[in-house]
């Protein structure tokens, strides 16, 4: 079984500039998600695909690997994560090297650990599905969730403003820190969010979005307590 580990770090981050090499905590934010791959012990390749040569660098020094850099295509604003999965294997196809399995791991994931790498691998292979994605319950029940509209509050689905909470179906929604993918798979269907998808379900504690600075400084906050610092 041939593994590779891919991190996607463009350079044209937007709300947070540089943001795939912006320190967090004294660090290129890019390098836990590098260390989390390295660290699993279970890919022959560990790469970084970007379109940036100083974010190549960086990755270099963290012990990635960057065989070729992104193509304009995938590196504008509306390219998919699937799409520079896509061009990643295909490149690498080019060049004689193929693959059975890909972890694509967000650049700036850095609660992401090794042994979650390998469990969410362990559980694309065992259980036989097409793709792992981490998921985390949501904190408060959305079905009870409210919209604005002409200035005013309204429940978006009356008949759950009601009904206790426990007895509402639990949700979840994608980490969005990685993404375990059987390499055939998605190569027939062109896309993440395949057929047959198995959860990994997450702690809260260990899941933060990043897209804005207000959240970095809650991402750093989360990340001194939980790692004691």
């Amino acid at each position: 079984m041939k593994r590779v580990a891919i991190i996607t770090a463009r350079g044209g981050s937007k709300r947070i500039p540089r943001k795939n090499i912006k320190p967090f905590l004294g660090r290129p934010i890019m390098e836990y998600s590098i260390e989390a791959a390295l660290q699993a012990d279970i890919f022959q390749e560990v790469m970084v695909s970007t379109d940036d040569e100083e974010i190549a660098e960086v990755a270099k020094k963290a012990g990635a690997k960057v065989p070729f850099l992104r193509s304009e295509n995938t590196a504008n604003d509306f390219a998919t994560t699937a799409d520079v999965i896509a061009e990643v294997i295909a490149s690498y196809e080019r060049i004689g090297q193929s693959f059975d399995e890909v972890c694509c791991i967000y650049p700036t994931a850095p609660f992401v650990t090794a042994n979650a790498i390998k469990t969410a691998m362990m559980i694309l292979e065992q259980e036989k599905v097409d793709c792992v994605i981490p998921v985390v319950k949501f904190s408060f029940p959305p079905q009870r969730g409210v919209v604005i509209q002409d200035g005013k509050i309204t429940p978006k689905w009356p008949e759950n403003m009601k009904k206790r909470s426990q007895d509402l179906e639990p949700m979840y929604h994608d980490c969005g820190q990685f993404y375990c993918l059987n390499v055939k798979s998605f190569q027939e269907q062109k896309v993440i969010w395949m057929k047959n998808i198995a959860p990994f379900v997450q702690d809260e504690s260990n899941v933060q979005d990043i897209d804005t600075l207000e959240d970095w400084k809650i991402a750093e906050m989360k990340y001194r307590i939980l790692r004691n610092l």
